[in-house]
């Protein structure tokens, strides 16, 4: 009998998480966003915002001088980290204690965190005293709006302070201060972003540089100096805490804060509410504005009710009913909004990998197709001259490429044809592929044509074997010294190489082009010839092969033996024979498979290996060194899916994708079951200790695909040019399901269960249909379908 979790569950219809202790999953978080800003903020309080300006930047920091970097995995949180707090002091007995739970970490009597799909909300319950705050965000600009809520439970009259504290942390070695500004009622810190060229300067002008926590109710005092709120008590105890009143200091380049006081007098059972708002603006007259746009109640609940609406409309195009009660939750309310996620904001960054714009659009084809379309014409309107496309793609005028888009890698062709597929199977809009695109470069073609030009790309970066050049990387960005002299080559790439050639070819045969289709799976088959003759190792396919000529992924590696990208993309590509998947399918089990999901590859590596990369340098079962990865993991599930009789493999990999449900899943990860992360920590048989920790960032190019093995594997509901073919794929334990499936404006409503037949049976108004398909859709209609499967 499964056992069930009891330090967290569902609420609100799933609408929420809540969890009910802060300490036996600290790092458990939740995270909002819209097309400006991201938050994402945890049980005990620490929260890492951003926001853009164009650029990615910050309006609370830590303590100390920050580096500029990317998102980290796994982030580390520490007394002084950015976070939101309050503290209350009794001040008849001077007890004190913080919610949610830091900083002070007084055990409380209550504690619930609440993750919610539009705000974040906790209760914390400690000395009689009820303290409830809740975090949301507008729809179209940057802030926090805070609501705090102080209750006295006893049945006596209580002396309280109410203290919020929102540190701002050092910002700048130029400039950097704050102070108490009376007219917007709060503390306004102001910094100079630090440059050094004179060029830098015209590009920092108008920069929001300056932090501001505004309260709508007047406090009795402040503090805006870091240190002059501390002293010498700490964060658990400062001592500014123990006196009276706040100090009401300024900061003249010393590390900025924002904390005020409320000193109140509750009589039984009564509650104080307060609002504020924490954030970034260029100057005083545009936090004013902030002000008296949205801080009151009226404003606050306005804000609110937008916001919940701006996420309903990513709700996703997949309802599904399964044994699964807490997989129905996710799928039908958390996978949507992680996939929105990623289609919306682009990851809030303005060169996002070619790779991960186009897979993360893909998933906008069960939400909005329309942002689909634009994306593609965006990715190719940036091709190269040569027909290869850019490490990544630029959304604003001004960006320039970063971080690992400035490396070279030669897989951004391969998402291409890949992505598409999924966008005409959901809208049969095959007139994209007449649109014109005018690109950087001055020439001009139909988005056909620049297909077609990616692909002859990919052909021609081969070497003499016929093996896809690596550069330095494909997929698997740290696989950096492969083919950094020139010769290194993939066999994962070209393996994706052939998928999407005769993804394309499929196309071209659509659009007329016979001649085309032939030459693209004339290519596809030399592709899958070309690995099968030198990188076939007896059991699985090799990864690659050096720029010294070194095959790697095989037998007589002690560490890196077997990597799961080529041997999905081999079924894919139609590469492996049925002879070589059903050698391929138990080597998987056996070396790869873990209790919280398929590794990226196995054993990881324990010391840098000079021809493979930085890859072998990473901390053994984190990040892409053996980990849980769970991009590669999804791939591996949608080529079970597309072989066919894989039903309990692709769904026992597909579930652990997801934490839970048992209290000892849940602890193990340590992460609420609303996101899928990038990856969860491998390496179970070394450290099995660490094995399946989240790393706790929800950016990753998972979750479309994951959207899509529920709607075309499980569910079985995949279109086509001209209708709905309808084949689910349950694992042997599930005798029926029910789904709600949206499809080219049209809703589907389907009973699937088992029955005596011998093959897939779809019944329309109670009369057996001649193939499982529904064709010549109508959009409006209802389609009532009865789907009978065999035992």
């Amino acid at each position: 009998m499964r056992k069930e979790a009891t330090i967290l569950r569902p609420s609100q219809n799933g609408d929420r998480y809540e969890l009910f202790t802060p300490t036996a999953m600290p790092k458990a978080a939740g995270f909002l966003w819209n097309q400006k800003m991201m938050i994402q903020i945890t049980c005990r309080g620490y929260a890492t915002a951003q926001f853009m300006q164009p650029e990615p930047a910050k309006y609370a920091h830590a303590p100390t001088i920050e580096a500029t970097t990317f998102m980290q995995p796994e982030p580390n949180y520490y007394a002084h980290h950015p976070g939101r707090f309050v503290y209350i002091k009794d001040e008849e007995t001077g007890q004190l204690f913080s919610a949610p739970y830091e900083p002070v970490r007084v055990p409380t009597d209550k504690f619930v965190f609440s993750a919610g799909k539009a705000d974040v909300s906790w209760t914390v319950e400690h000395l009689g005293v009820r303290v409830e705050m809740v975090m949301g965000i507008p729809t179209h600009d940057v802030a926090e709006l805070w609501t705090v809520k102080v209750t006295n439970l006893t049945g006596r009259p209580r002396k309280l302070s109410v203290v919020p504290y929102f540190p701002i942390g050092y910002k700048s070695w130029m400039n950097q201060s704050a102070e108490w500004n009376a007219d917007l009622v709060g503390v306004v810190a102001t910094t100079v972003t630090p440059y050094q060229k004179a060029t830098e300067y015209f590009k920092n002008k108008y920069l929001k540089d300056k932090t501001y926590f505004i309260c709508e109710t007047k406090p009795d005092s402040w503090e805006a100096n870091q240190v002059s709120f501390e002293g010498e008590g700490g964060l658990h105890n400062p001592e500014a805490l123990q006196q009276p009143q706040l100090n009401n200091s300024d900061a003249r380049y010393e590390t900025p804060t924002a904390a005020v006081q409320y000193r109140v007098a509750l009589k039984a059972g009564e509650q104080r509410e307060y609002r504020f708002m924490f954030g970034p603006a260029y100057d005083e007259a545009e936090i004013g504005a902030m002000r008296s746009k949205y801080l009151s109640k009226e404003g606050f609940a306005r804000t609110a009710n937008e916001y919940a609406e701006y996420i309903e409309r990513g709700r996703g195009s997949l309802r599904i009913e399964t044994p699964d009660k807490e997989l129905d939750n996710f799928v039908n309310n958390w996978l949507p909004r992680q996939v929105y996620y990623h289609g919306d904001v682009n990851r809030l960054t303005t060169d996002p990998q070619t790779r991960n714009y186009l897979q993360d659009n893909m998933g906008m084809n069960y939400i909005k197709p329309e942002v689909s379309r634009k994306a593609f014409i965006t990715a190719v309107s940036q091709q190269e001259a040569n027909g290869s496309m850019p490490d990544g793609i630029l959304l604003v005028e001004g960006a320039q490429l970063k971080y690992i888009n400035q490396v070279p890698h030669t897989d951004h062709c391969v998402w291409l044809p890949v992505t598409l597929e999924v966008y005409l199977s959901e809208t049969g809009d095959y007139n994209l592929l007449k649109e014109k695109v005018k690109s950087s470069n001055g020439d001009e073609f139909t988005v056909f044509e620049r297909f077609s030009r990616a692909m002859d790309w990919l052909l021609g970066a081969r070497d003499e074997r016929g093996l896809s050049y690596i550069a330095q990387g494909d997929w698997c960005d740290p696989m950096n010294m492969v083919g950094y002299k020139g010769k290194g080559v993939s066999g994962w790439l070209t393996l994706a190489t052939a998928y999407s050639l005769r993804i394309w070819a499929n196309v071209c045969q659509h659009e007329g082009r016979a001649d085309l289709a032939k030459f693209y799976r004339a290519g596809a088959d030399e592709c899958n010839a070309a690995v099968n003759k030198h990188l076939w190792d007896g059991d699985w396919f090799a990864r690659g092969i050096t720029d010294d000529n070194v095959t790697f992924g095989i037998k007589s590696d002690p560490e890196g033996r077997i990597w799961l990208n080529p041997q999905s993309w081999s079924i894919l590509s139609g590469a492996a024979s049925p002879e070589q998947i059903t050698k391929i399918l138990p080597q998987v089990d056996n070396e790869l498979v873990t209790p919280y999901g398929v590794t990226m590859f196995g054993p990881p590596y324990t010391k840098m290996r000079e021809d493979v990369g930085r890859v072998t340098q990473k901390a053994i079962g984190s990040a892409e060194n053996a980990s849980v990865y769970n991009h590669a993991g999804i791939f591996y599930v949608f080529s079970l899916y597309q072989l066919g009789n894989q039903e309990d493999r692709a769904y026992s990999l597909l579930r652990k994708m997801l934490p839970g449900p048992s209290d000892a899943d849940y602890l193990q990860r340590g992460q609420l079951p609303i996101y899928i992360p990038n990856y969860y920590r491998g390496a179970w048989r070394e450290f099995p200790r660490t094995a399946g920790r989240s790393s706790q960032l929800f950016n990753t190019g998972t979750v479309s695909w994951v959207y899509r093995c529920f709607v075309e594997g499980l569910c079985g509901l995949r279109g086509d040019a001209s209708g709905l073919t309808i084949r689910p794929q349950l694992p042997s334990n599930w005798d029926s399901i029910k789904v709600t499936r949206l499809f080219r404006g049209a809703t589907f409503y389907l009973d699937i269960r088992r029955a005596d037949v011998l093959d897939v049976v779809v019944k329309h108004n109670g009369r057996a249909l001649s193939q499982p398909r529904i064709d010549n859709i109508r959009a409006g209609q209802r389609y009532d379908l009865t789907v009978l499967i065999p035992q």
